[in-house]
Formats: C-alpha cells, sequence, structure tokens
C-alpha cells in the first residue's frame, strides 16, 4: 500500500463512539485509504502522532460564517478549533439567494454590509465558494429573515400571497442549486410577525427536496415551551427534519426549563426527526436590543456603529458614564451587538449531556469583540466539560462534534475515521486541550490542538494556519439524511 501521508502510533478516536485503539491513519489523494497498522506501508511521509489523539475533523453545526468564508478564508478561528466543516445560513440569516435594496438590517448586519449581500442566486455563493475556497468545508441554509426583507414592502406584518409566491421561488431555486434546507430567526424583528403557517408553506418545499428545517426559535424564555412545540409542528407539518438552535433558557426567571423541553423533545423524537446544537457558554450574543429587560444583567458590547470605542466594555458602567439608564444607553449605541450573561450552568450542561446534542460556535466572525466561542467552542467541550468535569468520555465527546453532525446534515463520507472517508481530521492532546479564548481576551487560538487536514490537506499547523485552502463547497445529498438514534 502506497500513501501520501501517514499519522502514525495515535490514539485513534474514530468518532462513531467507541473507544478509542492505538493505530495509524494513511492519506492519500484526500481521503483515507486505511485505519490500523501501516508500519509497512509505503509513504511520502509518516507524521508521529504518539500520545495525541487523531480524531475526524469536527463539524461545526451552528455557524454565521457566510461571509467569513470568503473575507478570512484561512479560517483561524475555527482550524485552530480541529473545525474542517461549518453548517452556515443560520437563524433565518444567509448572504444568498440575497439581493438588497439597502443597508442590511438587524440581524442581517451582523454578517457585514450590503457589499456583502451579492448573491441573488444559492448557486452565485457556492461559485464565489469554489473559485476562492476556504481553509474548511462549509454547507449552507437559506435564510427566512433574508428572503423577508428583499420581497416584502414591510415586515411588520404577514406575507401577502404575492410576497410568500417570491420567498417560495427563492427557497427552490436554492434548493435546487444544493441548499441544506431553511432555516429561521423568529426572535429577531424581520420574521417575527411572521406566522407559523408562513413558515410551514417555505419549511414544505425544502422538506420536500429532502432538506432540513433549522430554527432560532421564537423564544427563548417565557414561552421556551410553546416555542418548541411550533418548532415540532412546523417540522411535521413540512415534512422536514428539524433542528432546533443554541437550544437554551434565557433568562433568571426561566432557568432550569432545559429540564422540560428535553423530555418533551424525546417523546416528539419517538414520532419525527428532531436533532439541536448547543454552545457551552452561559452568555449568548447577538444583535444589541431594547426591547429585552436589561437591567440586572451583564451585558458586554461586541460592537456598535455609533461607538466604536464602547467594544469589549460592560453596559450597565456604560450608562453611569454617561448619565442614562441602561436602555437609553442601548439605544446610544444603535446598531450595536451585545453579549449576555442570561443562562444557567445547571442548563448548559443538561442540554450539552443530552445524547443527542451536536456542537455549535454561534460564533460571530465580524464581531471586533467576539463571544469566545468563535474561538473556543470545540477545545471548551473536550477540555473543561469532558476532561474536567467528566460530563461525558472523550469518545462521546468526539461523536458529537463528527459523525453525529454528519449524519443529521448527511454530510455523507465524513465525521468518521475509516477507509475511504474525506481526510478530514483533527490531531490533538487530550492532556492539554482547553480553550484559552475568554470574555475578556477573545480571540486567543486553544491550546492543544497539534495539526489539523482538511481533504487531506494540512491547514493548521504550529499554532498557525499554513495558508494551505482545499476547503470544498458541500451540497445537500437527501440520501445521506440519517436521524436514527
Amino acid at each position: 500500500m502506497r500513501c501520501d501521508s501517514i499519522l502514525s502510533g495515535g490514539l485513534i478516536v474514530d468518532g462513531t463512539g467507541v473507544p478509542a485503539v492505538r493505530g495509524d491513519v494513511g492519506i492519500a489523494g484526500g481521503r483515507i485509504t486505511a485505519v490500523g497498522d501501516l508500519s509497512r506501508a509505503e509513504s511520502g511521509s509518516r507524521i508521529d502522532c504518539t500520545g495525541r489523539i487523531v480524531a475526524p475533523g469536527f463539524i461545526d453545526a451552528h455557524t454565521h460564517d457566510d461571509a467569513a468564508l470568503l473575507e478570512f478564508p484561512d479560517m483561524p478561528m475555527k482550524t485552530s478549533q480541529g473545525v474542517t466543516t461549518v453548517v452556515a445560513g443560520n437563524c433565518g440569516v444567509s448572504v444568498a439567494p440575497v439581493e438588497l435594496p439597502g443597508d442590511p438590517p438587524p440581524p442581517l448586519d451582523l454578517l457585514g454590509t450590503r457589499a456583502t449581500y451579492r448573491f441573488p442566486r444559492f448557486a452565485d455563493w457556492r461559485k464565489a465558494l469554489s473559485a476562492d475556497p476556504a481553509a474548511v468545508n462549509s454547507i449552507g441554509l437559506v435564510g427566512h429573515s433574508a428572503l423577508r426583507i428583499q420581497t416584502m414592502s414591510g415586515l411588520g406584518r404577514p406575507a401577502d400571497a404575492r410576497e410568500e409566491a417570491a420567498m417560495a421561488r427563492l427557497v427552490e431555486g436554492a434548493m435546487a442549486d444544493g441548499a441544506l434546507g431553511l432555516s429561521t430567526g423568529l426572535f429577531y424583528a424581520p420574521a417575527k410577525l411572521a406566522p407559523t403557517r408562513e413558515v410551514i408553506a417555505l419549511a414544505k418545499i425544502a422538506g420536500a427536496a429532502g432538506g432540513i428545517y433549522a430554527t432560532h426559535l421564537r423564544n427563548e424564555s417565557e414561552f421556551l415551551e410553546e416555542a418548541v412545540e411550533e418548532a415540532l409542528t412546523i417540522g411535521r407539518e413540512a415534512n422536514a427534519p428539524v433542528v432546533l438552535s443554541h437550544h437554551k433558557a434565557a433568562g433568571l426567571p426561566y432557568h432550569g426549563k432545559t429540564a422540560r423541553t428535553l423530555p418533551l423533545i424525546d417523546a416528539a423524537r419517538k414520532n419525527q426527526r428532531i436533532a439541536l446544537d448547543v454552545y457551552p457558554y452561559v452568555a449568548s450574543s447577538t444583535i444589541l436590543t431594547t426591547d429585552r429587560p436589561l437591567a440586572g444583567m451583564k451585558v458586554v458590547i461586541t460592537w456598535s456603529k455609533a461607538m466604536p470605542e464602547a467594544r469589549g466594555r460592560e453596559l450597565a458602567v456604560l450608562a453611569a458614564e454617561h448619565g442614562l439608564d441602561i436602555n437609553a444607553m442601548a439605544a446610544k449605541l444603535q446598531p450595536a451587538g451585545a453579549i449576555y450573561f442570561a443562562m444557567s450552568e445547571d442548563d448548559v450542561r443538561r442540554v450539552l449531556a443530552w445524547p443527542e446534542a451536536m456542537i455549535g460556535s454561534d460564533g460571530l466572525p465580524h464581531d471586533s469583540h467576539p463571544h469566545p466561542r468563535l474561538w473556543g467552542t470545540f477545545p471548551r467541550v473536550l477540555g473543561h466539560y469532558s476532561r474536567d468535569l467528566k460530563l461525558f468520555p472523550l469518545e462521546e465527546a468526539v461523536r458529537r462534534m463528527t459523525s453525529l453532525p454528519a449524519r443529521r446534515f448527511g454530510l455523507s463520507g465524513r465525521g468518521v475515521l475509516r477507509a475511504g472517508a474525506a481526510a478530514d481530521i483533527a490531531v490533538f492532546d487530550a492532556a492539554s486541550v482547553i480553550d484559552r479564548a475568554s470574555f475578556e481576551a477573545p480571540t486567543r487560538p486553544a491550546a492543544g490542538i497539534d495539526r489539523v487536514f482538511v481533504n487531506g490537506a494540512c491547514v493548521w499547523e504550529d499554532g498557525a494556519p499554513t495558508g494551505r485552502r482545499p476547503g470544498r463547497c458541500l451540497a445537500l445529498d437527501a440520501a445521506a439524511l440519517d436521524y436514527a438514534s
């Protein structure tokens, strides 16, 4: 057997959850050629992985990397964590298929300016990624809010028949062009007044093409259970798998609600296809709004167009300095983004421990002072929650990051270490891997990630990007979607 390279002597965690075994991994032509004892195989190079874990590259189940893939193609915020594939277009926000009449309103401004939204067809975004590849693989969803903003004359109402038909045509075209499915952000202003029936009509198109329905729920606090029920109803009516995004219970009065939603989801999984993702932090990050209770909550500004110097500072401190109340200060900063310390550690651990929970960073690459989840999510799960707190074994942590999302998103040939699979591989030190990004210094790369390979090419080594960009723009493979337990 001849290999381009062999990762030798590592502890192989293959992504399926089975116990680790010592062995070698052979790579040739961008794929894994063999796993096992390759001491007699010929190779152009042998990389000693003794004392290291060799695992499938991690799949970030929830990102807002649509524009970052083109603007920051080395993608160090992801490769430094061992991430090799990202799922973009979440929370109803996608850069395609979109043509905007003016500057993007919140939350579309989280991804950039009007110039960011230059892909009138989903195929145009895919073509741009193919022409100028990133270091990681990607697959995208179609954002419902993005559709509403460009097809409706006013957002404070349901879509009329003509507008709904225009959105439907865009979804149909995107699914034909390889989109993974439809995403919604019913919490946000552009979609807040969209009725359930409007979403069902569009989700049916995604479902008919074999795609999924991913949703940032309409409510993650007082009406969390009702919002989960709405999402499940949409999935049933559309005959589409449902992915509940960054599942949480936000706000002190609502802490503990995940103890009720997870059994509800478990019961529904007996009759329909459901998945969820979660990030390992008690703080969320999104646009800064004035229509949610801010008093008594720690809020850190991530960016502000009105006051760029406010980034990284606490809202309450800024309010005191300016002699304003919290909401008035928030209004003065607009448009802006913020980190909200709104969840409980108990809820975070409960959702992380749910056996079918995928890991998603939900990071915002364009924030000038981002949430540390952008750089730290996956090493934090491996180091803090798996190794230190022993919430689940290492093999299970890796499964949540690899084969589980690969099955839920139909990423055939990825998420596992086996002959014939794509050579997306992370090599790391189980004893030292940990997130180093903090709320004060959010862009520090993680510790313990030695090498990362995407389609057989090394993209992260010696603590830095290698400059290689072998990522591929992946397309929906409906036949590979798998929602079995």
